[in-house]
């Protein structure tokens, strides 16, 4: 509804992984860069993780459009599978036919061997993905292992991507996956934005949607920041809420009090109040542990 009111051409502030609205901090340039230089190395396995919302899946989606052509991706989005399903996944995202008598661990782990020679021989790399990998059994994780020992004397030729949340990391510890552990040559942890890449971010997404003046003010941009935490899926929300009320109220911006009304509908009056709460005390520390080493400075230029 307020597309036209603000004169945009597209949603801005959609929570769908559109590659198109990718912001390219210097987290996510180098999330890329790490994922990218992971898949060139001869090990089986590169690693991203990060807090939910943090823009995992968008860049993932960035790496798929940056491979190169002569690469065949499979994608598996749920990951909670039994290793004999999580084969017949591979199965069918590599294009590899089966019948009923073919379901077996050891059926499907030939039949996918097989698939990954012929396509080194025919000049393809082969690159498996799996989002919200923190979901996988650690018995599920070994077979990816073991599917990762076909090499040749250069490199492996299966490449796994492993995307997911901050557990993903604990799961790795483990004892029984230190073999797999030890394999990932690329890692990244994604953090959420700061506050002057909040601005930036919601900077971009207007501009891929065609406006190049932005309606947000810096107090609102500001109290974005603090309530959001930087994290991007949290940040769409909000924005898209706020520019919702601005055509309601038929405001040509959304100030600080636009954007504190579209948190409260968004995310509720204990998490905005738990969120403010936080950021005063955050101040309050700042500001007295300043005064203080003012204070100290001044009575040691005294003596």
């Amino acid at each position: 509804m307020y597309l036209n009111y603000f004169g945009l051409s597209d949603n801005p502030f959609s929570i769908a992984p559109n590659p198109a609205y990718l912001f390219m901090s210097t987290q996510h340039k180098q999330a890329l860069a790490h994922l990218s230089f992971g898949l060139r190395e001869s090990g089986g396995f590169v690693m991203l993780t990060g807090e939910v919302g943090t823009g995992k899946t968008t860049v993932s989606r960035k790496l798929m459009q940056d491979l190169s052509a002569d690469t065949q991706v499979a994608m598996i989005l749920n990951p909670t599978l039994s290793a004999l399903e999580l084969l017949a996944t591979i199965c069918d995202e590599l294009g590899i036919g089966y019948t009923d008598n073919d379901k077996s661990l050891k059926s499907f782990t030939d039949k996918i061997l097989k698939k990954l020679a012929d396509n080194h021989e025919q000049g393809i790399n082969t690159v498996l993905i799996i989002d919200e990998a923190q979901h996988l059994l650690p018995e599920v994780l070994e077979q990816l292992r073991l599917l990762t020992n076909l090499e040749t004397n250069r490199e492996k030729l299966l490449k796994v991507v492993l995307i997911g949340q901050p557990e993903l990391q604990q799961l790795l510890r483990r004892n029984e996956l230190r073999q797999l552990a030890q394999r990932i040559t690329a890692r990244y942890h994604l953090l959420p934005l700061t506050q002057q890449e909040v601005g930036q971010y919601v900077d971009h997404r207007l501009s891929v949607a065609d406006l190049s003046q932005s309606p947000f003010t810096r107090a609102s941009i500001e109290h974005l920041f603090a309530i959001s935490g930087g994290i991007p899926r949290v940040i769409n929300l909000l924005c898209d809420r706020a520019l919702s009320l601005g055509y309601a109220l038929q405001r040509p911006f959304i100030d600080y009090q636009v954007m504190t009304s579209a948190s409260y509908q968004v995310l509720g009056d204990d998490i905005v109040k738990q969120r403010q709460w936080s950021l005063w005390r955050k101040r309050y520390i700042f500001s007295f542990s300043s005064a203080l080493a003012v204070g100290l400075i001044a009575g040691y230029l005294l003596v």
